[in-house]
């Protein structure tokens, strides 16, 4: 799973993606910091087995903190879009290939109104951040529709197979039942696609944007005070999307003292402790971030993490355990997390972890209750799971 951070040139894209991830990328308040994708490993924050079954756990690919599970996935920042970015302007052609994989999108927006179209600054509250919305959909969309087509044209005068289709539009990401789930939503039947019309083409293309390529709104720069009536307005505007609140700024300053010692914090958490010695200029601005903590409830860019991976695209957590003990063979106790798609079944659930416990499966058993399952059982969010195998 890759999920795909995208937004205009200087909406704090970057620095969401290094608070994220702590990796070293550019920032800065300009238009195209960032050139080249960034990629790096984001996490979902999931409560840890280790308290109900009261043991303390070993993590080995999941980190844990205080019962708190931080699952991996891939995660990427690239190059921030402009208008007209599918006809090639700016770095259009290359944002938009870079995100042909990517599963799901979260667009950082400036909430604050504080950068224009093109990422310029501008004084808080003079830019609508509602247009950077729909420009983006709509640069997307018109994308989706340029690749539709070129693909199509394969199709005149020949027998139409939607399977087909589905391979030359595999480069997008895009799977099967998605094309013919917006086919029907969209009222248009393949078979017809030589009489389609341009209006035809850009309907099926963005319905099956929306649903190949689902999105979730970070509202950025909340803590600037211009944010909060746009946030609420974003919020009745588009019902059709999850809006949420995020400081991408505060989450990665929250982070680096973590990393140094300076404070205690958990990534989600609605407030941290300060545990080494800070200077001056250090105590104030944290102290600005307690405020901001305390208004807003946290930096809002777990939530997005978690919103997009577990509700947006629903995929679940499965801890592999031991129906006697939680322990595997090196005694590490309950050391894998593993995020599944939603719909995972016992026997995907066992490839996931090694080839060998797929191939020969024989049962699986579910570590809370001791039943034993089977391979077309349907995995729930937090399941602890035992496979049994043959040699």
């Amino acid at each position: 799973m890759l999920i795909g951070i995208v937004g205009k040139p200087n909406c704090g894209k970057s620095t969401m993606f290094k608070a994220i991830t702590l990796s070293p990328v550019n920032i800065g308040n300009y238009p195209f910091v960032t050139i080249e994708p960034n990629k790096g490993i984001g996490y979902v924050r999931v409560q840890c087995p280790e308290v109900e079954f009261g043991v303390k756990c070993t993590p080995n690919n999941a980190p844990c903190y205080k019962g708190n599970r931080f699952v991996p996935f891939e995660i990427m920042d690239v190059a921030g879009l402009v208008p007209g970015a599918h006809e090639g302007r700016g770095l259009g052609n290359k944002f938009l290939d870079d995100l042909r994989q990517a599963d799901a999108f979260i667009h950082v927006v400036d909430a604050s109104g504080s950068t224009d179209m093109e990422g310029n600054p501008v004084p808080p509250g003079t830019h609508d951040p509602a247009k950077d919305i729909r420009f983006l959909e709509e640069e997307i969309d018109h994308w989706f529709t340029k690749v539709i087509r070129n693909n199509t044209t394969k199709f005149r005068n020949q027998k139409k197979d939607i399977k087909k289709l589905a391979e030359v539009l595999s480069g997008l990401g895009v799977k099967l039942n998605q094309i013919e789930k917006a086919l029907k939503e969209v009222g248009l039947n393949f078979e017809d696609v030589d009489n389609w019309k341009d209006e035809d083409f850009f309907k099926f293309a963005s319905k099956l944007r929306k649903i190949a390529k689902p999105m979730v709104i970070a509202a950025n720069k909340m803590d600037i005070p211009q944010a909060k009536e746009n946030i609420e307005r974003l919020k009745r505007e588009f019902p059709e999307y999850e809006i949420v609140p995020t400081s991408a700024e505060a989450e990665l300053a929250l982070r680096e003292a973590a990393d140094k010692g300076l404070i205690e914090y958990i990534p989600g958490d609605s407030g941290f402790k300060i545990i080494g010695k800070l200077n001056e200029k250090q105590k104030k601005g944290l102290e600005i971030i307690r405020k901001v903590l305390q208004e807003w409830g946290s930096t809002g860019v777990q939530e997005v993490l978690n919103k997009v991976v577990l509700d947006v695209l629903g995929y679940i957590v499965v801890f592999p355990g031991g129906a006697r003990k939680l322990q595997d063979s090196k005694g590490r106790i309950l050391p894998d997390a593993f995020l599944l798609p939603p719909g995972s079944t016992a026997l995907d659930f066992a490839y996931k972890i090694h080839t060998d416990l797929g191939k020969n499966f024989i049962s699986a058993i579910d570590v809370r209750t001791k039943k034993h399952v089977g391979k077309d059982y349907k995995l729930k969010n937090r399941d602890v799971i035992e496979i049994v195998a043959g040699k």
